[in-house]
């Protein structure tokens, strides 16, 4: 007992530092949980949450019988791939060339411009990228104009649409990543290099059998981890760009949960959509912690 009471009056304050934490995450977190009786009832507000009819998997049926719900999910899915492939490929590139610089100062001076868009919010970023891919006065159609290309309308255009989600997304987030990278490659040995030139190997060389396996361990916890967003394409970004020109090639999940509950009221069938989307999403995320623990070591608790 004296083991214990000594134990609880050096460790008590970190306790008390959670409890603030504790409380939000119970009330913005566990509290609305409760919301999710809607995707079994035909939710009424004046009724309330628990006055509404019950209506069972009503909902769920009708999810999967909804004609454009395979489209949906596939927009989602492939726009969020892409981005997790280039949100991998970009950063590391962008990191070992930083790596390569002589000059400290000029590695700064990039990293922190690289890394600036990422504190911006696509509520600016997509007036910007409006203007800048206006079919009209945008400055990307008028140098496309140059070279005899015919104006594009690169937000209005299913064809076009998710790849400037993608390279727009990239553009924004790539600067986090690379910091990611780099400090992985502060990880590894010098003397390897040293040992590598004294043998012959070139720069190339020496990014491919050095600098590669030695960023190895965070590609794959970056990769494994990023499995759970699977399903979750950029709402933000979406949502501020997209238009009903462009559903069939930008409609994903999230913003068509909220066209489905905000928009036109159907609560239920909204939540049980996004119910839907959190249990796939949960186990998409064990999976990816599961890999991160087998192939990467890495371990939450």
């Amino acid at each position: 007992m004296n083991a214990l009471g000594r134990w609880w009056r050096r460790e008590w304050p970190l306790h008390a530092m959670l409890i603030p934490g504790l409380a939000a995450i119970i009330v913005f977190s566990y509290i609305p949980m409760a919301g999710v009786v809607m995707a079994f009832e035909k939710f009424i507000p004046t009724k309330g949450l628990f006055g509404s009819p019950y209506v069972g998997m009503k909902n769920f049926k009708f999810l999967i019988d909804y004609p454009d719900i395979g489209r949906i999910f596939f927009n989602t899915i492939y726009i969020a791939v892409m981005k997790i492939a280039a949100g991998l490929l970009v950063p590391i590139t962008v990191a070992i060339l930083l790596n390569e610089l002589g000059r400290q100062w000029m590695k700064r001076t990039f990293q922190t411009l690289v890394y600036l868009p990422h504190f911006l919010s696509w509520v600016l970023l997509s007036g910007i990228l409006i203007d800048v891919l206006s079919p009209s006065t945008g400055i990307v159609n008028q140098m496309l104009g140059l070279f005899g290309v015919k104006p594009i309308f690169f937000l209005g255009d299913n064809r076009w649409f998710p790849y400037v989600m993608v390279v727009s997304d990239v553009w924004k987030e790539f600067g986090f990543g690379t910091i990611v990278y780099l400090a992985a490659l502060t990880g590894i040995n010098p003397s390897l290099y040293e040992a590598a030139e004294i043998d012959g190997a070139g720069r190339w060389k020496q990014t491919l059998y050095i600098t590669l396996p030695g960023m190895m361990p965070i590609i794959v916890l970056m990769l494994t981890l990023n499995i759970g967003n699977v399903l979750n394409a950029g709402f933000d970004q979406i949502f501020n760009l997209y238009n009903p020109q462009v559903y069939q090639s930008a409609d994903i999940i999230d913003t068509f949960v909220y066209r489905m509950g905000v928009e036109q009221t159907q609560f239920g069938f909204a939540t049980a959509v996004g119910l839907l989307k959190s249990i796939v999403s949960f186990i998409l995320i064990s999976a990816s912690y599961f890999l991160a623990y087998r192939f990467a070591n890495y371990r939450i608790f």
